[in-house]
This record gives C-alpha cells, sequence and structure tokens, in this order.
C-alpha cells in the first residue's frame, strides 16, 4: 500500500571547511586498534573486518553508487539530479583515482516495500548508497542495519537510519536542536514569541524533529499559541489561518515546510489580510515561492533560517561553489530548477567523494567508512555551514535571509569573506531530555 504523508526537510545541519585527506596508495587494512580508536572518537561501533575485503560495484575504470529516492509527486527528484551533477562533475576532472562515478538511480514510488527491495538490491550491488532521499527509508533500515560494512551517505528521514554507525551525511539530523536561529528570533521578536504558531508534516519523521525543536523553541521563552500538523493532500490553509487569528498568533514558524505549503500558507495569509512575523526554511527556499504565494507583495518581509548558502544563484559571486552546482544541474537536467533536495544530493556525493579520493587507488567499503569517519569537519565548498559528519553532529552555524521586492537577500549576516564564511555561528546545541 502507498503511504500519504507529508514532505518535510529533515532537520538544518549542512556542513563546512573543506578536510584534505591524503590519498593512500593500496588497499586500507585496518588494524583492530584502528578501527576501536575511530570508534571511540566518533561514537560509532567498529568497522566489521568483511568490510575491508568488499567492493561490489567497482571495477578497474567505474564505481558505481546506488540512490533510492522518493521522486512520486515530484517530492525529491532533485536528490537523484543533485547526485547525478556532481558525480558528472568529478568525472569531468577524470574521476576519482582513475574510476568514474556510475549513478544507479531509483525510485521507491513512495512505497515502502519498494524501498526495502530496492536497498537491498543496492547492498548486493553498489559500493554505496549515496544521496538518497525517501520518505520510506525506514523500510530500508533494518537491511542497512544488517549490512554494517554497507556505507549509507544520504540525507536519512529515519531516526533509527540516521544513528545507524554505517549511516553518514554532509547534513546529519543528530539528536537535538540548534539554538542559534530559535534564540536570533526570540532577540528580534521578544513580544511576538509569545504568541506563536507551528505547522510541521503529519509525517512520523517530521513529528519526531518537531519534538527535538520544541524544547528549544520553549527554552528560548517561546509559547506555543497554535499547532497544526499538515497532511501531503492539504492545498489550502485558510482554516489554518482563521484559527491563528482567534489564537491571536504574532509569529509563524514554518521552518521546515517546503515551499508549496509555504505558499499556498502566504496565499491563505493575504487572502485573509493577516501579517504576523513570518520564519521559513531551506525547505521553501525555492524559485517557485514568490510566484506561489502570489506575487512579492504576499512574501515581502518574510524571514528565512538556513544552514547553507543562498544556492539559488544570489550567493554565486561571493561563493564559486553555487556557479559550479547550478551548472552542473542544467548540464545533467536541462530546464530543472533546484531546490534543497538537489543540493543534499550534490553535497552528499561530494563527502563520498572526498572520502572515496583518501581510501586510495584500491578502496574497500571499509576503507571508504575509515576515511568517512575522519571528517570532521565539511562545507561542500562553503555551499553550507560547517557540521561533522563523523560524529554525526549537525551544524550550529546558520545564515539570516529575507524576502525583499520577491528576491532573497541577505539580511543580517558577516560577510562571505569572513571567517565564518558569511555564516553566524553564534548560538549552541540542545538535546532534549529523555
Amino acid at each position: 500500500m502507498t503511504s500519504r504523508h507529508s514532505a518535510s526537510w529533515p532537520g538544518r545541519g549542512l556542513a563546512v571547511p573543506l578536510v584534505v585527506l591524503a590519498a593512500v596508495a593500496g588497499a586500507l587494512v585496518a588494524a583492530p586498534s584502528a578501527q576501536a580508536a575511530n570508534s571511540s572518537s566518533t561514537g560509532r561501533s567498529p568497522i566489521p573486518a568483511s568490510a575491508f575485503k568488499a567492493s561490489p560495484g567497482l571495477t578497474s575504470s567505474t564505481v558505481t553508487i546506488g540512490n533510492v529516492s522518493t521522486e512520486a509527486l515530484g517530492l525529491f527528484t532533485g536528490s537523484i539530479v543533485g547526485t547525478k551533477a556532481y558525480a558528472a562533475y568529478v568525472n569531468s576532472q577524470g574521476g576519482i583515482n582513475g574510476r568514474k562515478l556510475v549513478v544507479s538511480a531509483q525510485d521507491d514510488q513512495f512505497t515502502g516495500e519498494k524501498n526495502k527491495q530496492l536497498t537491498q538490491s543496492a547492498v548486493q550491488n553498489d559500493f554505496a548508497f549515496v544521496g538518497s532521499f525517501s520518505l520510506e527509508d525506514s523500510f530500508g533500515e533494518s537491511l542497512i542495519a544488517q549490512h554494517p560494512g554497507f556505507p549509507d551517505v544520504s540525507t536519512t528521514l529515519d531516526p533509527a537510519l540516521a544513528q545507524l554507525p554505517n549511516s553518514y551525511s554532509a547534513n546529519p539530523t543528530g539528536k537535538g536542536w540548534p539554538t542559534g536561529p530559535v534564540n536570533y528570533f526570540a532577540r528580534k521578536y521578544p513580544n511576538q514569541i509569545k504568541h506563536t504558531a507551528v505547522l510541521a508534516s503529519t509525517y512520523g519523521s517530521a513529528l519526531a524533529i518537531w519534538e527535538k525543536e520544541k524544547p528549544t523553541l520553549l527554552r528560548a521563552g517561546y509559547k506555543i499559541s497554535y499547532f497544526a500538523t499538515v497532511p501531503i493532500t492539504q492545498t489550502d490553509f485558510t482554516q489554518n489561518v482563521v484559527a491563528m487569528r482567534n489564537a491571536r498568533v504574532q509569529l509563524i514558524f514554518i521552518d521546515q515546510l517546503p515551499q508549496n505549503y509555504a505558499g499556498a500558507l502566504l496565499k491563505a495569509l493575504t487572502q485573509q489580510n493577516f501579517h504576523p512575523k513570518l520564519v521559513i526554511g531551506t525547505a521553501a527556499y525555492s524559485n517557485e515561492l514568490v510566484p506561489s504565494a502570489g506575487g512579492p507583495a504576499a512574501t515581502n518581509g518574510s524571514n528565512l533560517e538556513m544552514p547553507n548558502a543562498l544556492f539559488l544563484g544570489e550567493d554565486a559571486g561571493a561563493i564559486p561553489a553555487v556557479g559550479t552546482f547550478l551548472k552542473w544541474v542544467q548540464h545533467v537536467s536541462p530546464g530543472f530548477k533546484a531546490d534543497y533536495y538537489t543540493l543534499a544530493g550534490w553535497a552528499n556525493a561530494q563527502l563520498f567523494a572526498q572520502a572515496l579520493r583518501g581510501a586510495g587507488k584500491n578502496p574497500t567499503q571499509g576503507s571508504l567508512q575509515q576515511q568517512l569517519r575522519k571528517i570532521t569537519s565539511f562545507n561542500a565548498s562553503g555551499l553550507l555551514a560547517p557540521s561533522n559528519p563523523a560524529a554525526g553532529l549537525p551544524s550550529t552555524c546558520y545564515l539570516i535571509a529575507k524576502i525583499v521586492n520577491g528576491k532573497f537577500v541577505r539580511s543580517d549576516d558577516p560577510p562571505v569573506n569572513g571567517p565564518t564564511k558569511g555564516y553566524r555561528c553564534d548560538g549552541g546545541y540542545l538535546v532534549p531530555n529523555k
């Protein structure tokens, strides 16, 4: 049976300064002490010895990586496009240690059994998962757990999958929530936060994320006057807007909702002539947001908090990687409009490529994981704020932007050429008490 849930951004972390790893000639075989050191420093269990002999999907000239994403309803096609775009980019430069990256991308069609079936095939035939993004990844989780030598370098929506020792991400979700953006808006809108509304997806993983974000808001002094979940079929937010006005809401936090829902909400707010402060996030940062909301007048003044650069092009002059990203997205999929999921695919592919390069000319799944456990700071060449993929810790840095005359602009950030590369790094990280 096909699931019917709402998509959401799975968390904030996405990441910073590139760690340069030395290429090691020959196969890397870890001694037990080296494996133990890796596990103790990252909080992960040891890499199984069998992984240092396993290299499915590897030939003398290619390495095949799997990607299982949800393309139904147009949800996460971007994750496949982004993964293929980075593969094409790195292949244009000769590949990794003489091998070209081949992306075997599959659509799980928004069904759990299909996800499990495709995951089984990838575990058997591919060198690693790279850039997957699926609402049904919990169905494949048991298979990845049963094969701890198989590396999964993806954005994970299922909390159990994210905590597996062989799960790595350019934007790890972690066990808590960064405090920086929450505190920023508490300082900016000290009165409005006492009357806050939150909309979240009905999907289980999205609600789990909300349970991590909620304590951070409450500790910063926010009072939740209105909370509602959004099913995937919802296109009209009039009833929500009326209910929020009745609850005297003054600030709306929808930093987890994608562009289509954010746009529909903004349209309803305009129609009801109700204009509280609004905070949106990366999932809604899209070229489609302003037109879907009804034009610039409906969006002007909206706030964004994001752990990534303005990758749609606004930051291209200051961050060369933005132009590279957009160029290769168009190369593999002409006319495609990049979104956060595209960036996630690109960033995870870059993280994988960095580790593969460090694994040497004869890599195994074990030596790849060894290298992944060394990458404690990663930023996709400036596209992301700094995170720690090795330890699974998201970034605590972020940028603030606004929509001004229908355009996304940085509004209160340090210079891109400064020590924090244009990100605000003034917050911490709160892990909720169990």
